[in-house]
């Protein structure tokens, strides 16, 4: 072979898994990103409902631009922490194409995590076993219909 040629099959494969590399890197990250907004949600909605306490009187209908801001609030956080997870999802599909690829290259198979969440304590596989993309886009949407309800019962 002449020295600086590479066979084609070798170039494919490096360049799939600097690909791999590059998808789990950015499905990695979208992590604390969606923990942050959901933070931010919570304070937002706790805030809200402070501010409600703090104003006196409760949950009257005068208040009704509060329930308002928090069902819009919270609608808004659906929508950006779905679209986190909807791109973490399309990342996920580009790792387990790039793994069916290469099914017996190793370095391929770091996302899938099945045997090893299995031998985690019970606890852990029973506290982890709902995809946190799952509660964090239903977070804010129940935020929202909560929302609407108080403004809904308030006014009526």
């Amino acid at each position: 072979m002449t020295e600086g040629i590479r066979p084609a099959a070798v170039d494919s494969v490096a360049r799939d898994y600097e690909i791999y590399r590059m998808a789990m890197d950015l499905w990695s990250k979208e992590n604390p990103i969606k923990t942050n907004k959901l933070q931010v949600l919570l304070v937002v909605n706790g805030l809200l409902v402070s501010a409600i306490n703090v104003s006196g009187g409760g949950f009257t209908p005068q208040k009704w631009f509060l329930y308002l801001a928090g069902a819009i609030f919270s609608l808004i956080w659906t929508f950006s922490i779905g679209r986190t997870s909807l791109f973490q999802e399309a990342w996920q599909m580009k790792l387990d194409a790039l793994q069916r690829v290469h099914p017996d290259d190793p370095r391929f198979a770091v996302h899938k995590t099945r045997d090893e969440r299995e031998r985690a304590p019970t606890f852990l596989r029973y506290a982890g076993m709902v995809p946190s993309k799952w509660y964090l886009v239903y977070s804010p949407f129940a935020f929202a219909l909560i929302w609407l309800a108080i403004l809904v019962v308030t006014i009526l």
